[in-house]
């Protein structure tokens, strides 16, 4: 789902350059564990430069500079292509900073010029015996209950998509349009869960354009298009619903078994305002239901639910990043409020009524937000 519209992809360079985190590149002083030294990675188009391919198990600082001509991401995996942490969105000549919780053992990084395909990779080895860092107990606390959360997502999800799929192999357009966006709300509040597992969100949130070569077109968008753009329900869309239901048990049983650490839930909030800036905020999400403000919301309410559960010991560590949190989130809320259709199946307005001066402040607010919340990693790998 992250492929963009080149017209997209040249907006996201100025959104980036908003949101960066200003001189994060420290070079790199042989203690990279325990959150005290610095991995540099220089991604250009065509390379993806570290300062060091071996480091310490436990909170890893990597500083990441642009120094291409396309906005670039850059991906931590896990043995199998399982996302352990990522950071899209950074924009030709900026730099961001990423602090995760990395165990010991072997990894690649992937420098994603244009935010497409496998990405430019390296190999890098965690080392050492702790499998993890010492952390604050209420961080732990956080981990359980963020788990619990992420599970809840799930199972709540499969009874709505579950609506979803039966109207559509009834062959039910109105019906089916109806319960399109709300089967999707569990999915959007956790999506970095989903993600994580590298092969489920390909099968049921890729667009069209995200396709890889070769593969097939499956899951909620495919539908999407039939529905609001063909206006039928083909006999391989009825096959596609079941589909659908399928992957998405899978996700549901496959969430118990997430890799979840304080770093990885401050770092998925993160990348759901991403989410919300690339794909939301442009409409490029949902252009044909038009359904944005709906997934838009769950992307927030996601990423506010993992800051309130790492609160406690984010506003310990740092007193006025929860303060600004707080202030954006509220901030943020009351621009989506301003957008509500109690009369809408999905509680929203249509994106395609929102005009280019609201949908700016939407943008602005989005912007105002991911910006110290691209700090809270940070702030939460700071517990002892």
């Amino acid at each position: 789902m992250r492929a963009l519209r080149p017209s997209t992809v040249a907006a996201i360079a100025a959104v980036a350059a908003v949101t960066a985190v200003a001189g994060c590149a420290a070079k790199n002083d042989g203690k990279a564990g325990g959150g005290k030294g610095t991995i540099e990675v220089t991604a250009t188009d065509s390379s993806c430069e570290l300062s060091a391919k071996e480091f310490p198990a436990g909170h890893v600082r990597f500083a990441v500079q642009n120094k291409g001509s396309k906005v670039t991401e850059v991906y931590v995996y896990a043995p199998g292509d399982r996302i352990v942490t990522e950071r899209e969105n950074i924009g030709p000549g900026t730099s961001t900073e990423i602090t995760a919780e990395i165990k010991a053992g072997s990894y690649e990084i992937a420098c994603k010029p244009g935010m497409k395909g496998d990405g430019i990779r390296q190999k890098v080895t965690a080392s050492g015996k702790a499998t993890t860092a010492k952390r604050d107990p209420k961080l732990d606390a956080a981990v359980a209950a963020y788990r619990k959360y992420a599970q809840e997502q799930a199972d709540q999800t499969i009874p709505k998509a579950q609506k979803f799929a039966d109207a559509v192999k009834a062959g039910d357009l109105d019906e089916a349009k109806k319960t399109y966006a709300v089967s999707r709300v569990g999915w959007e509040r956790t999506e970095p869960v989903a993600e994580s597992f590298g092969d489920i969100d390909p099968k049921v949130d890729v667009r069209e354009d995200g396709l890889e070569k070769g593969q097939k077109w499956t899951g909620w968008h495919k539908l999407e298009k039939s529905l609001w753009e063909e206006k039928k329900i083909s006999g391989d869309d009825k096959k596609l619903a079941d589909q659908l239901m399928t992957d998405l048990k899978d996700w549901q049983k496959r969430v118990g078994k997430a890799e979840i650490t304080p770093t990885s839930m401050a770092n998925g909030a993160k990348e759901l305002l991403d989410e919300v800036a690339t794909g939301k905020v442009t409409g490029e999400e949902e252009r044909y239901s038009h359904t944005d403000l709906v997934d838009f919301q769950a992307n927030v309410e996601g990423a506010e639910k993992t800051y309130q559960l790492l609160k406690p010991v984010a506003a310990k560590n740092d007193p006025a990043l929860a303060k600004e949190l707080d202030k954006q989130f509220k901030a943020i809320d009351a621009r989506l409020e301003a957008h509500r259709d109690d009369k809408a199946a999905d509680g929203f307005v249509s994106y395609d009524t929102v005009d280019k001066g609201e949908r700016k402040e939407l943008s602005d607010g989005v912007n105002a937000l991911a910006e110290p919340l691209s700090k809270l990693a940070a702030a939460v790998a700071a517990a002892k």
